[in-house]
Formats: C-alpha cells, sequence, structure tokens
C-alpha cells in the first residue's frame, strides 16, 4: 500500500554561481539565492541605503506639492484605506507619519466591507463628507474609483490616490496619484504593496520639508520614519506581494526593528497574541501570525478595530484590543472550518455526479457562506484542486461577490478582464492582482459567468498543470543538515512569495510516527547516508496518511528548529509526503 501525494517534487536546475557572491557565503546558501534570481552581492545587502529612491514614481512631486499645501493650510486630512491586512498598515503609516510631520488634524475611515464594499466610493465619499475633510489621502485602494473621487471633488473635496493594484483604462481625475503600475510609471520595483506605496510618498513628503527648514520653522523634532518599518513589513508579506530585493530591504529592516525591540505596541502585542517570539521573528510570522489576525477584524467585524491596534500608543491599550482580534481569529476559524468542509463535499459531489474533470477555472456559490471568509476558502480549494478558484456568496441587490485566487500561468485580474471584455454582460465589476483578485457578478449571470471563466483558464492551463509541483533546492546530507544551517537561513533572508524559503527532499526511514492534535503527524525519520535520527512533522495531513504507519517516505521539507522546555533541536517541516508501505 502507498500515498501518493497530489503534489510532484522537482529539483531546480542548478544555477550558475555569481562571482561576485561574498567569501563568506557556503556553496549551498549560494546556490539557493542564485536559483531565486540574485546576480551580485549588492542583492543579499538589506541596509535601507539600497532601497530604490522616490523619485522615479510617476505623481510623486504632485502628492508632495499637496500634502505641502495641506499641511501649511492646516487642510483636516482623512485616510481612506481597504479592510485587509494592507489597509490597515497603510491606514496606521499615513495616520503616524502624517502627525509626526506636523499635520494639524489627521483621522481615518474604512469601509466596512458588508456595508459600503471595497474603495473610494460614493457611498463612502457621503460618510467622509460628514467629518468635513480638505483632503482624502487613499491607501491601497482608489485607482479604479472614478466615481468615488469625481463625488469628493463635487463635494469640494481634494484627493491624493495612492495605491498598488492594477488600474483600468482610465484613471480617476484625482489631484494626484501615485501607484507604481499606474500607466507611464518608471519606478523599478512594481510589486510595492500598498503600504509601500505610502510609505514611499511620505519618505519623499519628509525630504522636501526638511529641505525646506520646515520642522526647524514649526518647532518639531526631524521624524524618523524608519521607526514605521514593522508596519510596512508586516503589510509587505500579508498582502503576499513577491519579495523583490526592494521589498526584501523594507521587510529586513521592519523585522530587525522588531528583534531589537523597538516594535510599535501594537505589533508588540499582536506578537503576544499569535505567541511569537520578537527576538526571532520571520517574515513567516508575519503571514501566518501576525496578519490572519489583523485580518480577523475586517472579515469579521471592522477593520477600524484593527487599525485602532496598529495605531495604539500604550502597550495595555494595544494587548486589549489584540485580545478582541485573536477572539474574532477564533470566530473566523470556525467559520472557515465549516466552509471548507461544506466546499469540499460539493467538489466530491462534482466528481460523482458528473463522472468528468472538474473545470480548469473552478467557481463555488453558497449564498450562506460569509462575505469575509471566501478569500480564504478560496486559497484554500486552490491549494487542494490546484488551478484558479472563485468563491461566490450572496450580496444585496440580487449581486454576488466573490473572491479569486490563482496559481502559477494565470494572471487572475487579467483574466476577469478578458472574460469582460469577451462578455460585457457578466461582470459588474472586479479588480486586483495577479495572483487574488475580487468580483462582482449578477446573480443570474452566475453560470454563463463559471463557462467563460473556465473557457479564459483553458487558454493558459493544460492537463499537466493542474497538479501542483514544489520546486526542491536538492537533498541535504546528515552532516549538511545542521542547527547552524537551520538558524542562518531561519533569520537571514526574509522569505515569502516569490523569493520562497529553500526547500529540500529525499527518501527516509521512518523510525517511528505518531498522530498529535487532530491531523498533524510526528515522525522520527532517519538520514539515508548515516541513520542518525531527526525529527520531524507534517501539519493537517490527508486522511490516508493518519491511518498508515509507512517504513518509508519520500518528503519535501524545510529545516528548522524546535524549542521545547529551553532545549532546542532540529526538525524537519514537511511540506508534502509520499509514502510507502
Amino acid at each position: 500500500m502507498s500515498y501518493q501525494s497530489t503534489h510532484q517534487i522537482i529539483r531546480r536546475e542548478p544555477p550558475p554561481l555569481p562571482e561576485q557572491f561574498p567569501e563568506d557565503i557556503p556553496p549551498l546558501l549560494a546556490q539557493v539565492y542564485a536559483s531565486r534570481g540574485v546576480t551580485c552581492a549588492e542583492e543579499l545587502d538589506h541596509s535601507l541605503g539600497q532601497l530604490i529612491p522616490y523619485h522615479q514614481l510617476k505623481g510623486i512631486k504632485q502628492a508632495v506639492t499637496l500634502l505641502v499645501q495641506a499641511l501649511e493650510q492646516r487642510w483636516r486630512i482623512l485616510i481612506v484605506g481597504d479592510f485587509d491586512a494592507d489597509g490597515a498598515t497603510s491606514t496606521a503609516v499615513a495616520v503616524k507619519a502624517l502627525r509626526m510631520l506636523g499635520a494639524a488634524e489627521v483621522d481615518f475611515l474604512v469601509p466596512n466591507r458588508f456595508e459600503y464594499g471595497y474603495g473610494l466610493t460614493p457611498e463612502i465619499v457621503a460618510v467622509a463628507a460628514e467629518r468635513e475633510p480638505d483632503l482624502i489621502v487613499t491607501v491601497d485602494n482608489g485607482i479604479s474609483s472614478l466615481d468615488g473621487v469625481a463625488a469628493a471633488q463635487a463635494a469640494g473635496i481634494k484627493v491624493l490616490v495612492t495605491d498598488h493594484h492594477l488600474p483600468g483604462e482610465v484613471l480617476p481625475s484625482a489631484e494626484a496619484i501615485v501607484n507604481p503600475n499606474q500607466p507611464g510609471d518608471l519606478f523599478p520595483c512594481k510589486s510595492l504593496a500598498g503600504v509601500g506605496v505610502i510609505f514611499y510618498t511620505l519618505l519623499a513628503l519628509r525630504s522636501y520639508l526638511r529641505e525646506q527648514d520646515w520642522f526647524e520653522r514649526s518647532g518639531i523634532k526631524l521624524p524618523n520614519l524608519a521607526t514605521l518599518l514593522d508596519l510596512v513589513a508586516l503589510g509587505t508579506v500579508a498582502d503576499v506581494v513577491p519579495l523583490d530585493h526592494n521589498n526584501r530591504i523594507l521587510v529586513a529592516q521592519g523585522l530587525a526593528r522588531i528583534r531589537t525591540g523597538y516594535a510599535s505596541p501594537g505589533i508588540q502585542a499582536l506578537c503576544e497574541a499569535s505567541k511569537r517570539d520578537t527576538s526571532r521573528l520571520v517574515s513567516s510570522d508575519l503571514g501566518f501570525g501576525l496578519g490572519p489576525r489583523l485580518n480577523a477584524a475586517g472579515r469579521m467585524e471592522d477593520m477600524t478595530l484593527g487599525i485602532n491596534c496598529l495605531l495604539s500608543e500604550s502597550l495595555e491599550q494595544a494587548r486589549r484590543l489584540a485580545l478582541r482580534l485573536e477572539e474574532l481569529n477564533h470566530q473566523r476559524r470556525a467559520v472557515e472550518g465549516d466552509m471548507r468542509d461544506e466546499a469540499l463535499a460539493e467538489v466530491e459531489r462534482l466528481h460523482l455526479d458528473e463522472r468528468s474533470e472538474l473545470p480548469f477555472g473552478f467557481c463555488l456559490y453558497n449564498p450562506d457562506w460569509h462575505e469575509g471568509v471566501i478569500g480564504i476558502l478560496a486559497s484554500r480549494i486552490k491549494e487542494k484542486l490546484h488551478r484558479p478558484v472563485i468563491v461566490f456568496t450572496d450580496a444585496a441587490g440580487g449581486e454576488i461577490k466573490g473572491s479569486a485566487r490563482s496559481v502559477k500561468g494565470v494572471h487572475i485580474r487579467d483574466a476577469l478582464d478578458s472574460v469582460a471584455a469577451a462578455h460585457p454582460e457578466l461582470l459588474k465589476k472586479f479588480g486586483g492582482h495577479a495572483m487574488a483578485a475580487g468580483l462582482t457578478i449578477h446573480a443570474d449571470a452566475l453560470e454563463p459567468f463559471k463557462q467563460a471563466f473556465d473557457a479564459e483558464v483553458r487558454r493558459h492551463l493544460h492537463e499537466e498543470d493542474l497538479r501542483g509541483t514544489l520546486l526542491s533546492d536538492g537533498e541535504l546530507s546528515g552532516a549538511e543538515a545542521t542547527m547552524a544551517l537551520a538558524a542562518r537561513l531561519r533569520s537571514e533572508m526574509p522569505w515569502g512569495q516569490g523569493f520562497v524559503e529553500p526547500l529540500f527532499d529525499g527518501w527516509f526511514e521512518v523510525a517511528s510516527s505518531r498522530i498529535v492534535g487532530e491531523r498533524h503527524l510526528k515522525m522520527q525519520l532517519r538520514w539515508p547516508d548515516s541513520g542518525q535520527p531527526v525529527d520531524a512533522i507534517a501539519f493537517n495531513v490527508d486522511e490516508p496518511l493518519l491511518t498508515m504507519r509507512p517504513r518509508q517516505v519520500q518528503i519535501a521539507y524545510r529545516l528548522d528548529i524546535n524549542e521545547w522546555r529551553g532545549t532546542q533541536s532540529l526538525q524537519l517541516l514537511i511540506d508534502t509526503i509520499v509514502a510507502a508501505e
């Protein structure tokens, strides 16, 4: 009896090693870096001096001019954010920085996803107008808000759009737009998160104010915007943007601040709530620990709660808010678990009833599913089926909202754009990135949309693409897999989207195995070359593995250090298993 994982393990081709790498980098690490596109030593340098200057951002001069006017004339500034972690951190960075730079009055407004939906809509402008702002600054949204910007301007409110989402054919008529993805922008890093865009905008503002002696004239101490990098790091990782060199610098600098005890109260409280040790924090902790707790506010209640946590000036206040975020995250997990079970049952039913292959572009709809959790569900089903997935649920007025997640080979926002171009009657609105998007359609359009979406995905994927692949950096010997290597891999680089953590593979003998928790498999394995034992764990394994007791396994794994009662030991974190009995 054997168990075959739905993933296939493929070893990377050994890349040519750049001659300019520092001599103190071991050959194994040099190979890992080179296989991820690093070509020179400068790309391993995460100092702030290596950041791309802001000058190439289109619209940055207009944005600075507008913000200087707002400061000098003591305008009321209202930040309008998004209800995810990128939007929350972007909002917190904007509010904190503008106050540090001398803004007279800064407030924020984040749309409740269940009442207003995404972005600067005319409806949210009406709510904003009640606060009588002189200037609205959008963060992590606005590039598609044509009607919202027009509504604000009609109400006498100026608008600065800062965003990173892909624009449509027409841009909003804002007084200034900063977005590295807008037409004609020459900024090399197109993968900035929303929090990165507003951080860059405020760096440019600070530079101009310093040149004009603004701080001396205003009696303000020259602010250090690097104190906000813990928020920038969290938003960048949580939004799963590619970690190119520029983004790696932002994340590495933010992590360094947290590890050395300079985290803001909100970040520190989120670390405590997620039981993360700030002195050992890595990028995966931001993505899988802090990010979900912050996102829980926007998914289950209102992101105002999460933003207030990030803006907290005392640790006591931040802890109270983080405790509520922890409660909401527990609720989210319970709701997600029920939805996942229902979704997988539907997938199984489709297999049985239709007796045919599932669509390449897969859509699921349930009117009772929680709108705030359908994005997570789409991710889970995508991981299971290895194809683009859209999960829909009911919205108001006969509409249904969908959250899409994609796989390599299908740019999901462009795919939706192609469907809209071919079938303009199907989509009411949509927007997003290469790997994630949101959309709204009329309920009656679901079936024709399913067919059109599947047809579009089939233009990009073939049958062999529908099996998940794991790229391995090769096989390690027992002598190579040391605690020192695990520690260096853990902390030296900010791993993430587009710059993935090193993954290794090999066949191991199984000395023992047992189930821990509900679906976690704890094993003691033996290195094939030396027979030395090593601990390993696989989380949330498939049902067949829970009852098997294999003698040998092929695994793809990451090196980790397990700490238990003050003792550290090497541990293999298993991504996938092929078992032979």
